[in-house]
């Protein structure tokens, strides 16, 4: 792997080198780089690009990283990735992609990974996207989620869009069953002429299944965001949708969290909240001795750890 390779992967899943545990490296459209474990097991898609990954029932403490890098300018790469998790695991999952391009030509990546999480399992899943490279370059990243818990199965998501994406558009779908439970942890952050599009479904099929979708943005400079969220509840169930963005400069956000209940029973919520940082949330800082620079940075680094 070569140096452009190992910073990306550093960056989107903190690895200096191959992990311990199952893993499975994809770099420009290609596998490079598999072990598979005693509980966890890899396995190539035969009909499509994508890997099938098999997680034995009551595997606890165990994780598996599938990082994808891409280098090679003006690559178009598809891949589909599809998890199934055993009854009463408890794991982690780390993917995310990264994206080095300096080129004119646009290089994308569109992931679409499928989770068929068993009754009583747990999953912790990371994915964290960046783009690297010169100013004007096209990265762009289409990450579709397809999410199907069973009953009393747990899932948290952390969405994590570090920075040098030109173009994001994020899909998330999700059907719960009798006391299933998700949680989703979004965090972007767009520059310059940077556009992030964020769509999120679940149902709420089950009885006392739940939801926590939590998404702090910020957009600086020209970027633009659109968020939307929608929650259906289907039986007796919880929903909670908070959105939260900062504009600094010419940024653009829009928000639409929508909720929707087709049982008496269903308590939904949301809540949305836009803005431009504090004057003298700034002043404070600076009488501390950091300029305005820096004021802005950290109340945007503590504003991003809240969820």
């Amino acid at each position: 792997m070569d140096k452009i390779n190992l910073e990306l992967l550093k960056q989107i899943a903190d690895l200096e080198g191959i992990p311990q545990g199952a893993y499975n490296f994809r770099i420009n459209g290609k596998g490079e780089g598999r072990r598979s474990t005693d509980e966890i097991e890899i396995v190539s898609k035969k009909d499509k690009p994508g890997i099938d990954i098999y997680i034995k029932p009551n595997t606890k403490g165990k994780s598996v990283h599938i990082p994808v890098m891409i280098s090679q300018a003006g690559l178009n790469d598809l891949v589909y990735n599809d998890f199934y998790v055993g009854k009463n695991c408890d794991v982690t999952i780390v993917a995310g992609c990264g994206i080095y391009n300096c080129s004119n030509s646009l290089s994308e990546h569109d992931g679409i990974h499928t989770f068929h999480i068993e009754s009583g399992a747990k999953v912790k899943y990371v994915e964290k996207h960046l783009g690297l490279g010169t100013e004007n370059a096209q990265r762009v990243l289409n990450p579709t989620t397809k999410v199907f818990i069973k009953k009393d199965g747990f899932m948290e998501m952390e969405t994590t869009q570090i920075g040098g994406v030109s173009f994001a558009d994020r899909k998330t779908f999700a059907k719960l069953a009798d006391g299933a439970r998700l949680v989703i942890k979004e965090k972007i952050l767009t520059t310059q002429n940077q556009t992030a599009k964020t769509k999120f479904q679940v149902s709420l099929v089950g009885k006392k299944s739940s939801v926590d979708v939590l998404s702090r943005s910020v957009a600086k400079e020209d970027s633009k965001q659109n968020f939307k969220s929608v929650v259906i509840g289907k039986n007796e169930c919880f929903g909670h949708v908070e959105c939260d963005g900062i504009i600094i400069g010419n940024g653009k956000i829009v928000s639409t969290p929508e909720i929707r209940a087709e049982h008496i029973e269903s308590t939904l919520v949301h809540e949305a909240a836009i803005g431009k940082i504090a004057g003298d949330e700034i002043v404070k800082l600076q009488t501390l001795g950091l300029t305005e620079k820096q004021a802005e940075d950290e109340i945007i680094a503590s504003f991003m750890l809240e969820n």
